[in-house]
């Protein structure tokens, strides 16, 4: 009778007091730190290759800790388009939480060495080209010598590569250019930078100290790269004086450095407009001469950025509190 009632898919009475509830149970979603560490970098990598390489572990060990996160949670987490890896609905929500959750991790561990006096770590911090090559060297030197047990990796990129890779959880800090319209950084300015242009000395131009848009627009033009925060500022300023941006220029190469293009100058290649900072040797030296364009004063100013979604650690909170004595903007500092 009771065998005919579970082959009917009815509940028996119970026996001896107690009623089977195993068909009613449902197992809890659970997860391990490990498991979001490793899903949390396919996420930012967008591939199980690279995630692996970044987490020393062979690719089918990704993928395996993978499918058996998603056999733990009930539902798939990723998808393939193409050749990328992107998350899914659920994946998506899951991300969001394991940034916060390995966030508070490395805090935790972090507070703990701070409390029981271990002073030790790395800070990993991004620079646009302008800063990353000819301040933050001299600015972590100092910092350094301050926190002697405090090792920096500084990585130099254009604004828009230290932006993204500062909100993928690479860097945990930036410093760039120009101001992005990316809702999830928040930013502090710390210095200002006037940009100016560079002509080589023996330039028929070399004993002006300006000249106008229209000559400006007469001469071969060595561009930065497009995501750069001085290309943004020069296109930006050109429109504001009436050209049409930099159309306007005579474009005779296009150069990924502020380096670069200093050497293209002196080669007589072209003239461009650069920082005033990236060109300190060159004008002090006579090497190279700096103008000013008629009517068309340029100055930027530099941005300390910091993804919103995540806690900085004791030892960011360090830099950052650093950075700030070193700013020329104090008064109006945002909630870093």
């Amino acid at each position: 009778m009771l065998r005919n009632a579970r082959q009917a898919g009815l509940n028996p009475e119970p026996v001896n007091g107690y009623r089977n509830t195993m068909s009613h149970h449902t197992p809890s979603i659970d997860f391990d730190l490990r498991q979001l560490e490793i899903f949390r970098k396919v996420v930012d990598l967008k591939s199980f290759s690279r995630a692996a390489k970044e987490v020393f572990r062979a690719q089918a060990s990704v993928s395996e800790r993978i499918a058996t996160l998603e056999n733990m949670v009930g539902t798939r987490l990723l998808d393939r388009l193409g050749r990328e890896v992107v998350p899914t609905k659920a994946g998506e929500l899951l991300y969001k939480h394991a940034v916060l959750l390995l966030d508070m991790k490395r805090t935790a561990s972090l507070e703990m060495e701070s409390f029981l006096g271990i002073k030790r770590g790395e800070i990993h911090l991004g620079g646009s080209t302008i800063p990353g090559e000819y301040i933050l060297p001299n600015v972590i030197g100092r910092f350094c010598r301050q926190y002697p047990s405090l090792s920096v990796t500084l990585t130099v990129a254009d604004t828009g590569g230290i932006e993204t890779r500062v909100l993928t959880g690479d860097l945990e800090l930036g410093v760039v250019g120009s101001k992005g319209s990316e809702r999830r950084l928040i930013l502090h300015e710390l210095w200002e930078d006037e940009l100016v242009l560079a002509v080589p000395a023996k330039h028929r131009w070399a004993e002006k100290s300006e000249i106008s848009t229209e000559e400006l627009g007469e001469e071969p033009f060595i561009f930065r790269e497009p995501g750069s925060g001085t290309f943004k500022i020069l296109d930006d300023y050109l429109r504001s004086a009436g050209a049409k941006g930099l159309t306007a220029l005579k474009p005779v190469a296009w150069f990924g450095t502020s380096t670069a293009i200093k050497e293209g100058i002196k080669g007589g290649l072209g003239v461009s407009i650069l920082s005033s900072r990236a060109l300190d040797t060159e004008l002090r030296t006579g090497i190279l001469k700096a103008l000013k364009v008629r009517d068309l004063p340029m100055s930027r100013s530099f941005y300390l950025i910091r993804d919103r979604r995540r806690i900085p650690s004791p030892l960011c909170q360090a830099l950052i509190d650093f950075l700030f004595t070193t700013s020329e903007k104090k008064e109006n500092r945002n909630d870093l």
